[in-house]
C-alpha cells in the first residue's frame, strides 16, 4: 500500500497537466471506472453495492462490468431494489470499518434512501463520534430525453444537510480524482455524477494515484470582464458561451466549483472581485438551487466588489418533461448562457 506522502494531489502539482499520450484520454465514466478499480486493489475494505452491478451486467451504466470476476461476489454486492434497506446496511458496514461506495442506479431513485442518509448517516458523528466513510455514486442530469424519473439534480437536498460532503465532477480527470478523495474521506459523500458527459466526454486522466481534494474549485477559464460559475454538465456550455463571447471581445471567466460542500468560498469571492459580474449556472431547478447559496454568499461577503446585481440561470420549476423541445426549454445551454452573459457584460 502507497503511503500517504506518496499521493498526488491535482491541485498541488501540475498532475492534470496534457502531455502526448493519447492512451490516457479516457471518457467521463472510463475515468470512474477507473477510480473504483484502483481504490478496490489498494485497499481491501473498499467493496461496491447496487442494483445489478455485479456479474456481467456490471450496472445500468456498465461501470462494475466485470468487478465481480475480479474482486468476488463479497465485495460486489447485488442489491435488492431497495435503496433505504442498503443505504442502511452500508452505513452499518462503514461504522464497522469498511468502505461500501453504492451505486444509486439514477439519482432520482435517492429519495428512497433518505432517511437513511440524512437522519443517520449524516448525523452519526455529531452524535457520537462514529465515522461513516461511504460513497453513493448518483447518475444525474437530464437532456437526454428521459422523462421526469431518471432526469433530477437533487444535490440541493444533500448541501442543505449538516454532515454530508457533495460532489459534481464535469471533466474525466475530476471524475477520477474527486471519486478517490471521497473514497478515502471518513465522511459520508455523496458523488454526483452527469450522465449527459458519461461516454459524450473524453479528456486526458493522468496515470497512477492522484486526488484531487474535496472543497477545492478550479478555474476552467480565465477572463476579467465577467464570471461565470457552474459545475457538471454546465461547465461545457459555459465554456462554449463563454468562446463565443470573446469573439466579441468580452473575456469571461469559468469557474467549475467541482465540490458543493465543503463551497471553496475564497474562489468564488476571488472570481467576484476580479471581474465584478457574476452569472451562476446550474441545471438544476433555479429556486432555491446551490446558486442560491452561492449568490448569498456574494451579497454578503463581497458587495462593494459588484458592478452588476448577481444573475442565476437554472432549470425551471417544473418536473423535467420526456417532450425533446419541452426538456430543451426547461434546461439552461450554451445559448441561454451567452444571451445572459452577453447582457449582463454589458450592463
Amino acid at each position: 500500500m502507497k503511503t500517504a506522502s506518496s499521493v498526488q494531489f491535482a491541485d498541488d502539482q501540475n498532475v492534470l497537466q496534457h502531455p502526448a499520450d493519447p492512451a490516457r484520454e479516457l471518457t467521463y465514466i472510463a475515468a470512474i471506472s477507473e477510480a473504483l478499480r484502483e481504490e478496490m486493489r489498494r485497499d481491501p475494505n473498499v467493496l461496491l453495492m447496487g442494483e445489478d452491478i455485479a456479474g456481467e451486467f456490471g450496472g445500468a451504466f456498465k461501470v462494475t462490468k466485470g468487478f465481480e470476476a475480479e474482486f468476488g461476489a463479497r465485495r460486489v454486492i447485488n442489491t435488492p431494489i431497495a435503496e433505504l434497506g442498503f443505504v442502511g446496511a452500508a452505513t452499518g458496514m462503514a461504522l464497522m470499518g469498511l468502505r461500501p461506495v453504492v451505486e444509486m442506479q439514477f439519482a432520482d431513485f435517492i429519495s428512497s434512501a433518505f432517511d437513511s442518509i440524512v437522519q443517520f448517516a449524516a448525523t452519526t458523528h455529531y452524535r457520537w463520534g462514529g465515522a461513516v466513510p461511504w460513497v453513493i455514486r448518483a447518475p444525474a442530469d437530464g437532456g437526454l430525453r428521459a422523462g421526469p424519473f431518471h432526469s433530477q439534480n437533487p444535490e440541493a437536498w444533500f448541501v442543505h444537510t449538516p454532515g454530508l460532503k457533495v460532489v459534481a465532477p464535469a471533466t474525466p480527470a475530476d471524475a477520477k480524482g474527486l471519486l478517490i478523495a471521497a473514497i478515502r474521506d471518513d465522511n459520508p459523500v455523496i458523488y454526483f455524477e452527469s450522465k449527459p458527459l458519461y461516454r459524450s466526454l473524453k479528456g486526458y486522466v493522468p496515470p497512477g494515484e492522484y486526488i484531487v481534494p474535496l472543497g477545492k474549485a478550479h478555474v476552467a477559464r480565465a477572463g476579467s470582464d465577467l464570471s461565470i460559475i457552474t459545475y457538471g454538465a454546465m461547465l461545457h456550455q459555459a465554456l462554449a458561451a463563454a468562446e463565443r463571447l470573446s469573439l466579441e471581445g468580452i473575456d469571461v471567466e469559468v469557474l467549475d466549483l467541482r465540490s458543493l460542500k465543503p463551497l471553496d468560498k475564497e474562489a468564488i469571492l476571488a472570481t467576484v472581485r476580479k471581474t465584478g459580474k457574476v452569472l451562476i449556472v446550474h441545471a438544476a431547478n433555479k429556486l432555491a438551487g446551490v446558486g442560491a447559496e452561492v449568490a448569498a454568499l456574494i451579497a454578503e461577503q463581497a458587495f462593494e466588489w459588484l458592478d452588476a446585481p448577481v444573475q442565476r440561470m437554472g432549470g425551471l420549476d417544473t418536473p423535467i418533461p420526456f417532450s425533446p423541445p419541452l426538456e430543451d426549454a426547461y434546461r439552461p445551454n450554451a445559448e441561454k448562457i451567452y444571451t445572459a452573459a452577453r447582457a449582463l457584460a454589458s450592463y
